[in-house]
This record gives C-alpha cells, structure tokens and sequence, in this order.
C-alpha cells in the first residue's frame, strides 16, 4: 500500500480528494522512491469536517503557486516571503517540506477554478479572509505593486467566495492608496464617528484570530498581523478625525 508524505500534516481529509488531491497526487507520483522507502508518511483521517492545519497549509501553497505565476515569473523574494511565513510558523524542518512541494506544484498546471471551489465549500470564511491576506503578502513582497498578480488576488477572492468587500479591505492594508485606513474598514470617509466605532466591532469580529484558532497556534499568529492592520487604520482614523 502506497504511503504518502508526512510532510503534507494535519488531517487532509477533504484536501486529499478532488482537484488539489490531483495536485498532491502529481507531489506524490514525483516523490515515489522516497514514500517506498518509509522517509515520507502518511495516513488520512476516515472522517473529517472541519477543516486541519494540512488542509489549509496545502491550500495556501497552491494558491501561492498560482499568484507567482501570474506575471510569468517566480521572484525570489515570493519564495522568501513564504518561506518567512512557514518558518515563523512551522519551523525550519516543516519549512523545508514545504518549500519542496511549493517548487514541485510551481511545475504544474492544475484546474484553479476547481480548486476554488472546493476551497469554498469546505473553508470557512474567517479562513478565506486569511488566505487572501497571505496572497497579498506574496504580490506585494518586493515592496511593489504588480498588476497581473493583484488581479490574480483578485481572482481567487472570487472563486473561494470572498466578497468584493472584503478583497478591498485586504487590499488596503498593503496598497496604502488615499483613504486605505477607510477601505479597511469598509466605510467611507463622509460616515460619522459613531459610524466608525460601529464598523471597527464589525471588523474586529470578522477578522479575530480567534476565528482560526482551531487551525493551530501557528495560524492563528499568522492571522494577528490581519487584525494588528485593522487596529493600526482604526488608530489612524481616530487621530484624523481627534475621536477619543
């Protein structure tokens, strides 16, 4: 019986089927001799709602894979900007798996509207939201702005179900366009104070690491850089407009 990476983690339940279990399949065919000889291992749960660390971490490669290809090119500071995020996260044993699958799905071309919606009926929201953020992060680790992979952003915002909304008020916290502090938010610059507080409770219980908490610590610290973005356009409002 054929044994899968280890590396992959979590549960993998609903990950391991469907269009990203065609994505992992291609890792794993590639990866065989190294499975056969018991150095990757790994044994899927019978049964699985909810959504595992292994899901969301595999999930997150592969949209990753699909923005840096956007523009037609893999910079390397995309590939240091994920493997920042793994090792903070991870540490430099998992970091290093990780990387390995990331250069093996960056060879592929894999069904990105399939995977979306599978992304979309089975993540929730809270977890949507984090792996747009982390999208963001990837386009904009250079410190530019590039296009094509914005509008990638934009496109696997919409496939997993992503309001528009929402994509705007990510966007903000890394395109500090006039009035980001506002996007962020979701309001305009014309709404009263009251309006403001009231938006900011809003938001603050959307983008709550708590919201991801079952997906591991390391996640969930992931998610604080979201809501320490949020907090900082609050703070910036406030001081523009002298609220106490």
């Amino acid at each position: 019986m054929a044994k899968y990476g280890k590396w992959i983690g979590g549960g993998l339940g609903w990950a391991f089927g469907g269009p990203i279990g065609a994505v992992l399949g291609f890792i794993f065919g590639s990866m065989f001799d190294s499975m056969q000889s018991g150095e990757f291992e790994y044994r899927p749960n019978e049964t699985q709602t909810r959504t595992q660390p292994g899901d969301f971490s595999v999930a997150l490669l592969i949209l990753s894979a699909a923005v840096m290809k956007a523009d037609g090119r893999v910079l390397r500071s995309e590939l240091d900007y994920v493997k920042r995020f793994f090792l903070q996260n991870f540490g430099e044993t998992e970091t290093h798996r990780k990387m390995l699958m990331l250069r093996g799905i960056l060879k592929q071309d894999f069904d990105l509207a399939g995977i979306g919606a599978q992304i979309n009926h089975h993540m929730s929201y809270a977890e949507k939201l984090q792996l747009i953020h982390f999208l963001f992060g990837i386009s904009s680790a250079d410190g530019r702005e590039h296009p094509a992979e914005i509008d990638a952003v934009q496109h696997i915002a919409g496939l997993v179900g992503v309001a528009q909304a929402d994509f705007q008020s990510i966007r903000s916290m890394f395109v500090k366009d006039t009035g980001y502090a506002y996007s962020i938010l979701e309001i305009s610059p014309d709404v009263s104070d009251e309006e403001v507080k009231k938006a900011y409770r809003k938001m603050a219980l959307k983008y709550h690491p708590d919201k991801v908490s079952h997906l591991g610590e390391d996640i969930q610290n992931a998610a604080k850089v979201k809501f320490q973005e949020l907090n900082a356009a609050y703070n910036v409002i406030k001081k523009q407009r002298g609220m106490v």
